[in-house]
């Protein structure tokens, strides 16, 4: 192993380790700081069902225990075609964490993993050690980052991660030097990123990749050239084909497809939040989940003080050098600029969603102008980063006492901010001979601005806790042989820390917390909202019910010829800021009662979950026997009378169901795109058997083993090719 490779391998193992401590930093001062909002309502209830899966030997496309978000493959955010991720989470649900250490272990392995890909980026345009681990820290703790992706959203989280590493394997792949074997670099971290859970960062994944194309196409002035990119690309999103394809089929029809146009006009980045790349604590008004324009700090922008300084600073001393050498760069730079601020189209919301490839992006311009400038002595003191940052700072603290934009984080970070560039503009001042200490510098101040923004201002951006304790891996009060619907208000409203102090959710289970106790409930957690029973119940995205849909369900449904009935609802969960009584009384009993809320059970035994049961009064009551269910399938001994029979089943229909009975395929149709139902034929009796297998999930098994068998063949002949090379 030559130099450059182990020092290259050291650096790779050193960026990890500064994003784990970071991560680990930031946990020993708050440690709740990665337990928030969709953490607790979705991720770690989902992460724990999807162990429980393979653990029990099953492949995790469904979960029994909830119906909105019970297809886990389509809902795209959990990463269950990801290796790494379905890896990560049976290794951490080995150890007996409890939810808020899971959630810090799970976020920061992603962080160590992301830190190196930005290293590894770096390092393979031959940037030095120092500005490599600069870039990692950057594309892994920026405020984007922290704020949203290792605290909230661990989609965008799971497949950012891989971005860096994506693109560092593109620009491999398109090395004249390297091998015809070089189209293999992209295929597998095209693969991890697809599988991520994060449509936007497929989209990122997208422009870069259309922008390297570009790129090598003008300089070479020949298609031939990205060939071992596209092929490279193509065979990595055949690998994750069963993960988009899940997709674009369960967003057919859902509710995400009709979202309001006044989500695409939130979360964009205001032109005049920009200032907070120098100073964070910088706070305009932006347009929020509400679309109502409030008070926002700009922790987003947090890069760590180092980047835009540096740019600003190539500028000065070296403008014309700079744009000549970085100018498709900063071209890029400028368009992911704009993107965070216009609204976008279709599915896609929340345009600042694209800050993590900008910080990635001007981090990388930061490190090639930091060598720039450590090529010749600097004259002109504005061309000095620690002058520069100084200065900066000043500035904009200055016109943010001025302009009103202070906020409430104004003190003390900026005189942290200050104190740390006089620091840096002295050590460039001293002009110290070791080289050691010169190239560090920007890296330390980096690390220490950064971790300064997250302890002086919240990361977690004024999303929502709350107090979900221990006790909610027990079934009790709840029965777990019943399908319960639960009605509650807004959780992020009702159950915040700052209206519950104590424990939440053990009576009602808001989001998708019902996976935890492995109990059957209707609601879940899903931004999609697919087609069938969330349409139909007008389910909201943190899985409370509408309502008033709620209160027309238990007024008019609720009986035993009700819609309820037939699904197979025998629980109802009312919380105790609402009034609501199932009808009849006759048919329901208060079951429990607690200070949450009040749980009503049917009279009689639970409705099994697989029964025949005549819908339309044209057909026979079957004998069923023997039921056995699994996450996928579920069997039951039928035998019909003269007429035939309807099977429901007590599970969400989604398109792809197959069932077969002595060797006869049968067709799944579904009781009001509810739930699953099969019409077995009279005279019949056998094992019938229902499966999950949907076209989407075969064409993508296909194309993955075919792209896999491609690359592993490749991969192989690329070994033997070498090993011949270096015995000649």
């Amino acid at each position: 192993m030559n130099r450059v490779r182990r020092a290259t391998i050291i650096g790779m193992i050193a960026a990890g380790g500064v994003a784990m401590a970071f991560g680990l930093l930031l946990l020993a001062h708050d440690p709740l700081v990665y337990w928030n909002d969709d953490y607790e309502l979705s991720i770690l209830p989902v992460c724990a069902d999807m162990a429980r899966a393979w653990n029990q030997g099953e492949f995790p496309l469904l979960s029994p225990y909830s119906w909105i978000c019970g297809n886990l493959a389509g809902e795209f955010q959990y990463g269950v075609f990801s290796i790494f991720i379905n890896a990560l989470i049976v290794c951490i649900w080995k150890f007996p964490l409890i939810f808020s250490q899971q959630a810090a272990v799970l976020a920061i392995a992603h962080l160590a993993a992301l830190a190196t890909g930005g290293f590894m980026l770096a390092r393979g345009r031959n940037l030095s050690i120092a500005s490599s681990i600069l870039v990692g820290l950057v594309a892994s703790v920026n405020g984007w980052i922290i704020c949203w992706g290792a605290t909230d959203w661990l989609g965008a989280l799971g497949a950012f991660t891989w971005l860096p590493w994506a693109w560092w394997a593109a620009e491999k792949s398109l090395d004249l030097g390297r091998s015809r074997w070089r189209f293999l670099w992209p295929a597998p971290f095209v693969y991890l990123l697809v599988t991520g859970g994060f449509p936007y960062t497929v989209l990122m994944l997208v422009l870069v990749l259309v922008w390297l194309t570009g790129r090598a196409v003008f300089e070479t002035r020949s298609l031939r050239t990205v060939f071992p990119l596209a092929s490279g690309a193509a065979l990595g999103f055949g690998l994750g084909a069963p993960a988009w394809l899940a997709l674009l089929d369960y967003i057919h029809g859902s509710a995400r497809q009709l979202q309001d146009a006044a989500a695409h006009f939130q979360w964009l980045v205001p032109a005049s939040a920009w200032p907070a790349l120098i100073l964070p604590s910088w706070t305009v008004k932006w347009a929020d989940f509400s679309s109502w324009m409030m008070p926002h700090a700009g922790t987003e922008l947090a890069c760590g003080l180092v980047p835009p300084v540096a740019v600003i600073a190539g500028f000065v001393g070296k403008g014309r050098l700079l744009w000549r050498s970085l100018r498709w760069e900063l071209g890029l730079l400028l368009i992911v600029l704009l993107l965070t601020m216009i609204p976008t189209a279709g599915v896609f919301r929340w345009s600042f969603r694209w800050l993590p490839l900008f910080h990635l992006i001007l981090a990388l311009c930061a490190a090639e102008v930091l060598r720039l400038l450590s090529m010749d002595e600097i004259s002109r003191r504005l061309a000095r980063p620690g002058f520069l940052a100084f200065a900066l700072v000043g500035i904009t603290a200055v016109a943010m006492r001025s302009l009103g934009f202070a906020g409430a984080y104004a003190f003390p970070l900026t005189w942290i901010f200050l104190s740390i560039a006089l620091v840096w503009m002295v050590i460039e001042l001293a002009r110290p001979k070791s080289t050691l200490l010169r190239d560090w510098t920007p890296t330390a101040v980096g690390f220490i601005a950064l971790l300064a923004t997250y302890f002086c201002i919240p990361p977690n951006c004024g999303v929502p806790k709350y107090n979900f304790s221990q006790s909610l891996l027990k079934p009790a009060p709840l029965d777990s042989r019943r399908l319960y619907l639960s009605i509650y208000p807004p959780p992020e409203n009702a159950y915040r820390i700052e209206a519950r102090n104590g424990p939440v959710g053990q009576t009602v289970r808001p989001g998708s917390a019902s996976m935890w106790a492995r109990l059957r409930f209707i609601n879940g957690y899903s931004p999609i909202r697919p087609a069938g029973v969330a349409r139909q119940f007008a389910s909201l995205i943190h899985g409370e019910i509408d309502l008033s849909t709620a209160s027309w369900l238990l007024m008019n449904e609720a009986s035993s010829a009700g819609l309820l009935a037939h699904i197979g609802i025998d629980g109802i969960i009312v919380a105790r800021e609402l009034s609501f009584i199932p009808q009849p009384p006759s048919e329901w009993i208060l079951a429990v009662e607690t200070d949450e809320g009040r749980v009503f059970h049917r009279r009689g035994e639970p409705i099994p979950t697989v029964r025949s049961f005549d819908l339309d009064g044209k057909h026979s009551t079957a004998n069923v026997a023997d039921v056995l269910e699994s996450r996928n399938s579920f069997s039951a001994w039928v035998r019909t009378g003269d007429q035939p029979a309807l099977i429901t089943f007590s599970r969400p229909f989604f398109r792809g169901y197959e069932a077969r009975i002595g060797g006869h395929h049968l067709t799944v149709n579904s009781y009001r795109d509810l739930t699953p139902v099969v019409e077995v034929p009279a005279k019949t009796s056998g094992r019938l058997v229902v499966r999950y297998r949907p076209v989407w999930l075969v064409i993508g098994a296909a194309l993955t083993i075919i792209s896999g068998a491609v690359w592993m063949v490749s991969a192989l002949l690329a070994l033997r090719s070498q090993t011949r090379t270096r015995g000649q």
